[in-house]
């Protein structure tokens, strides 16, 4: 080639790349912008957030990603069961399992926490694998959870996850039972199981574009994720109708929700992984869910536009999860049609309720009863019932709603948010003040304070025992929630260990006490020394009238029978408050100590009370409470002018809405007249106020 030419040809080479490249620029610079634009949306809302953020925002059909921290590992509470629902359709696309394989409910598979099969059915029961699937996603079912890991086996998961490139993502146990770990490391450093955002957003993009298994079983599972009832996260602000597939967990600190939301605009995969968080209540206003909220409409609107959206079109064939307009006409013409009328409330969400009602339909009409409506339910069902045909009833709805109740009184106690309080006299126990004392209603982590009272009561008749060296159990550092963090084989003695019960609330230092005192207290008792520690705490509660009150452990996590009152409760406080040592340990806002352990090192741990009245003066103590059974719980002691109170709270809305209810009836019930002011020979109390309701009553 001339010299000239090849010189031509170079230049001509050179300038095609360069018009290349400044148009890859160009592209490269509009998704950036595109992409800046989200960020300056969703940046503010997770910068803002008491709390670690993992986040990833991904359009599955242009492309266009937001993400922050994605790649990190983060604790997933029952997110994990939507990995695990993929190793499920795995095996039955492999033919390992088969969806309608019968599995027989066992005690010994009910455990606690979300879900219905625990609190609803009875041993001996028998369930397909597929419907044990479905209550995993629908209700996050723990127990079902441990059947379908039981199906496939606890390391499939891993294995597909590991196979599929999400190298975060790891199912560690099977819930509730810690014991089960295939890596106690992870377990205990991220619970159930971990992932990351962007684990979660690849999965729901393989979801969608049909590229896990066939397209078939992707849009399967796809409609088990659109059955999550769920909706205080990604969906609580979207559009009425829009169709989210998605997968919530909380427990402890930790929030998650993942899923795919179908806007007009395209599929979009959104994750928001949440935990440290600051707020651990269990409320509609919790801090992270309204993060999840936010994230959400915001990811919305950015795609779709910031005029009124409209929601995605309902499909004309309706089942559980659908939602919108047609399911409102649905639900009124069901409460018309059905004998008896199911009153079913017409709010265009296909729940639980309005399935039971479709099942019923189809059975009085003789259709196949699948809880599906197709157009053979249609036709069945005849005309629809309009909201102007239905308008009587509904102006009774309207009139009952707007009814407003007659204006506070001036006097008497605050609203506050409790289910249930009692306030009585330190020195004689006289009820002062309460709402609901006597409505049973779970205890949570109050539970501590018989266990501690428990140990110190022998310990009164045995001083020795505060020596006793407590070796830490696999059973007692395997116990989860709230935690002493101690492990197993560590040791400390006794008087130590009970600052990592009451302090920080240890579940497993809890388990500890049970494990060493069992035997000592009940030499003659049966079953384990853990089961005759129980069996100690009901016997004390007995001894203490505490008659409406049972224990099943010695933490307070929800378990069938485990009750108190705040009546009960009150008892047991000034009870244990007695005891100089008790009364030592619950005032104490920080203990540091050094363990020892049986191979060998030392450490320093530091207990934190969890008891934030301690900060003020005039609050002693006593114990919080937190589950999402029992809500958030508070036993206190305070001091006024020479004059000492117990107080009792169960079921707060939140942590800090306890404090407030607490600080604020304290104030009341010391703003009551004393016998001297009274002038009367004995103190007269004013009666037991009626607010609030009577549950458990």
């Amino acid at each position: 080639m001339p010299s000239l030419l090849r010189t031509h040809f170079a230049l001509a080479l050179i300038g095609a790349l360069l018009v290349g490249l400044a148009a890859a620029a160009k592209e490269t610079a509009t998704a950036t912008k595109t992409t800046d634009e989200l960020g300056k949306k969703l940046l503010p809302l997770i910068e803002q957030h008491r709390g670690q953020v993992g986040v990833m925002v991904k359009h599955l059909g242009t492309g266009e990603t937001f993400a922050y921290r994605e790649a990190e590992a983060m604790p997933t509470a029952s997110l994990i069961k939507f990995p695990l629902l993929l190793a499920a359709y795995k095996d039955i696309d492999e033919g390992k399992v088969k969806l309608d394989t019968l599995i027989e409910l066992k005690k010994d598979d009910q455990v606690p926490g979300s879900g219905i099969l625990t609190a609803h059915f009875s041993p001996g029961m028998k369930l397909s694998l597929s419907d044990a699937m479905g209550l995993m996603i629908s209700h996050s079912d723990n127990t079902a959870t441990n059947l379908v890991i039981d199906s496939v086996g606890l390391d499939a998961t891993n294995e597909l996850m590991e196979s599929l490139d999400c190298d975060e993502t790891r199912l560690n146990s099977k819930v509730y039972k810690r014991d089960t770990s295939n890596n106690m490391e992870r377990s205990q450093k991220y619970g159930l199981g971990s992932t990351s955002a962007r684990d979660m957003v690849r999965l729901f993009e393989m979801l969608e574009k049909g590229e896990f298994l066939s397209k078939e079983r992707s849009k399967e599972i796809i409609d088990r994720t659109a059955a999550c009832l769920a909706t205080s996260g990604i969906p609580r602000h979207l559009p009425a109708g829009t169709r989210v597939a998605h997968k919530t967990g909380a427990v402890g600190d930790t929030r998650t929700d993942a899923g795919i939301v179908y806007t007009p605009a395209g599929p979009v995969a959104i994750a928001v992984l949440t935990t440290a968080n600051a707020d651990n209540s269990w409320t509609n206003s919790n801090e992270a869910e309204l993060l999840a909220a936010e994230i959400g409409i915001a990811t919305y609107k950015h795609f779709v536009g910031d005029t009124e959206a409209q929601p995605v079109a309902v499909a004309r064939e309706l089942k559980l999860g659908s939602a919108g307009e047609l399911v409102e006409s649905l639900q009124r013409t069901l409460n018309e049609r059905v004998k008896p009328a199911p009153g079913l409330g017409v709010d265009g969400d296909f729940g639980p309720a309005t399935e039971t009602a479709v099942l019923a339909f189809q059975k009085q009409s003789k259709l196949e009863p699948n809880g599906v409506v197709d157009r053979n339910f249609w036709v069945a069902l005849g005309p629809l019932v309009t909201a102007e045909a239905a308008a009587p009833a509904a102006e009774k709805v309207v009139e009952a709603n707007t009814k407003k109740e007659p204006a506070e009184p001036l006097t008497g106690p605050p609203v506050v948010t409790a289910k249930a309080w009692c306030f009585v006299d330190g020195e004689t126990g006289t009820e002062i003040a309460s709402a609901n004392p006597r409505g049973k209603r779970e205890p949570a982590s109050t539970t501590k304070i018989m266990t501690a009272h428990l140990v110190l009561k022998l310990a009164a008749e045995k001083p020795e025992v505060l020596d006793q060296i407590v070796t830490f159990s696999k059973r007692a550092d395997d116990t989860s929630g709230s935690s002493s963090n101690l492990r197993a084989d560590e040791q400390l003695p006794v008087k130590e260990l009970l600052y990592g019960l009451m302090l920080p609330s240890g579940n497993d230092a809890s388990v500890a006490l049970a494990e060493h005192f069992g035997e000592q207290i009940t030499p003659n008792g049966e079953g384990s020394s853990y089961d005759r520690f129980i069996a100690a705490m009901n016997a004390e509660a007995q001894r203490l009238e505490m008659n409406d009150t049972g224990y099943r452990n010695p933490h307070g996590l929800p378990a069938e029978g485990h009750v108190t009152t705040a009546w009960d409760m009150t008892k047991l406080a000034r009870e244990a408050m007695k005891n100089p040592m008790f009364r030592d340990i619950v005032s104490t806002r920080q203990r540091v100590y050094r363990v020892t352990s049986l191979a060998g090192y030392d450490r320093d741990v530091v207990w934190n009370n969890t008891n934030q009245l301690l900060k003020q003066e005039g609050y002693l103590g006593v114990k919080t409470g937190t589950t999402g059974a029992a809500g958030a719980c508070l036993v206190a002691c305070g001091e006024r002018d020479g004059r000492e109170t117990f107080g009792v709270i169960l079921g707060s809305e939140g942590n800090q809405a306890r404090y407030a209810d607490m600080r604020n009836l304290f104030r009341y019930v010391w703003s009551l007249p004393t016998e001297k002011e009274a002038g009367l020979e004995a103190r007269t109390f004013r009666p037991a106020v009626e607010q609030g309701n009577n549950e458990g009553q």
